[in-house]
């Protein structure tokens, strides 16, 4: 009788948990479906898509056709990516560590909420405070534009830095106490504990936390694309503009027509951030059983 009760809500869990399972790969397919379409209708190689750094795609027949190299704006991702990645771990980690070992009460009353608030504001607003704030600054004091890989990537550690402050500080703080114990009662310092006993033990919690930054930085548009230029060209110093995959996608798409070549080539960048990011996954997954063999 029981079972029979509890029958409808099996179902209705049952039908959710396959629904999501149908839609995740259903959106897969239909993005590798349009991403390689520019290689099978367009004749357009892969190594001239990744590697060329020409991009025209509206060039006429008579002037040599259409060329959607995609090397500056995967560039010009992996350039601010990184930048806001270096600069936000140091940073994250140090919050974390003072959040869980040097003042635990200020950490959770003061800088939690601080952090929790960070998450919740939209990236426009990130945006527009780098636009009216960030690339000024940067135009008077260190020469160029403003609009640059140094603004988009400043705008992009504030951004990601609440990911990694929050799973590094999880990681730290379920470390067991014994570990900590241990190393004081050696003799051990404070600073000692945590440079050689805590921060190797959560090191993988903190990678996975670093790494979903990463993915963070790599597939935000809206605040990059408003402070980094959209330059369509390599970027030569990190006060260049620059253009990135997300930003390319986001301003031409819905100005293209469907089945072009330009069209196309937008739906195979797609398709390669959906690899990249397919990627952030097996990394994480990697890290996780690296962890799970350690203990």
């Amino acid at each position: 009788m029981r079972k029979r009760k509890e029958l409808p809500e099996k179902i209705y869990a049952t039908t959710c948990g396959y629904l999501i399972i149908i839609l995740t790969l259903s959106i897969v397919f239909f993005i590798a479906y349009k991403g390689v379409a520019i290689f099978n209708q367009n004749g357009v190689s892969i190594s001239e898509f990744l590697s060329s750094s020409k991009w025209a795609p509206e060039n006429a027949i008579e002037n040599g056709g259409p060329k959607v190299g995609a090397l500056i704006f995967y560039t010009g991702s992996i350039m601010v990516s990184l930048f806001a990645v270096i600069l936000s771990t140091p940073l994250s980690v140090s919050v974390a560590i003072f959040m869980t070992e040097i003042s635990p009460t200020l950490g959770n009353k003061v800088l939690r909420p601080a952090i929790e608030l960070f998450v919740g504001i939209p990236s426009v607003v990130y945006g527009w405070i780098g636009l009216s704030l960030l690339v000024p600054f940067i135009r008077a004091n260190l020469g160029g534009l403003g609009f640059s890989i140094l603004s988009g990537g400043i705008v992009l550690t504030i951004m990601i830095m609440p990911t990694i402050v929050s799973i590094a500080v999880d990681s730290l703080k379920n470390q067991p106490i014994d570990y900590k114990e241990a190393s004081l009662s050696l003799g051990a310092t404070r600073w000692q504990t945590i440079r050689k006993i805590l921060l190797p033990s959560a090191m993988p919690g903190i990678l996975t936390g670093v790494v979903l930054g990463l993915a963070r930085a790599f597939g935000e548009a809206l605040a990059v694309q408003m402070v980094i230029g959209n330059r369509v060209s390599l970027p030569k110093s990190i006060l260049d503009p620059a253009i990135t995959l997300t930003s390319i996608i986001t301003m031409d798409m819905g100005n293209t027509v469907q089945g072009s070549v330009w069209n196309n080539a937008l739906w195979s960048m797609a398709f390669v951030l959906l690899l990249i990011f397919f990627g952030f996954i097996l990394i994480i997954r990697e890290i996780s059983h690296y962890a799970n063999r350690g203990e």
